[in-house]
């Protein structure tokens, strides 16, 4: 069983590209994932890849420092570098992320967390004043 969640950070942008022949989105981005139980905080900084339209969602509303969930798989693999000494990888092929923090890239990011969710009322609702009379 090949199985991973990860909850973290975004360190960078996630970058975005597409596959010539297929033409499938992919994304590209790092998650800092703090480590438990450690006596100073320290994080690990793991490489995640998304495909398809979860990497074109990825790329439109994921920013640096926002809030992230991934579930996927790991994948290793390893390459010949130019000075012909291998190299070899490990990242997380996700199969599902979640948006722990919301937000679109070209809004202002910090405003929208200093905004409280009673600020954030969709049209056509309204705040409750005193949830009392709600039955459950």
């Amino acid at each position: 069983m090949n199985n991973v969640v990860l909850i973290g950070r975004l360190t960078k942008d996630p970058e975005l590209r597409y596959i010539p022949q297929s033409e499938t989105a992919v994304a590209n981005f790092t998650l800092a994932v703090d480590r438990p139980l450690a006596k100073e905080k320290t994080a690990d900084f793991i490489r995640i890849v998304a495909f398809g339209k979860t990497a074109e969602l990825c790329e439109r509303f994921l920013v640096k420092g926002r809030l992230v969930g991934v579930q996927g798989r790991i994948q290793t693999g390893s390459f010949k570098a130019q000075s012909g000494e291998t190299k070899y990888t490990t990242e997380v092929y996700a199969d599902r992320v979640e948006f722990l923090e919301w937000g679109d890239k070209g809004g202002s990011d910090n405003e929208e967390r200093k905004t409280k969710p009673s600020q954030m009322i969709p049209e056509g609702f309204q705040a409750l004043e005193d949830d009392d009379d709600i039955p459950f």
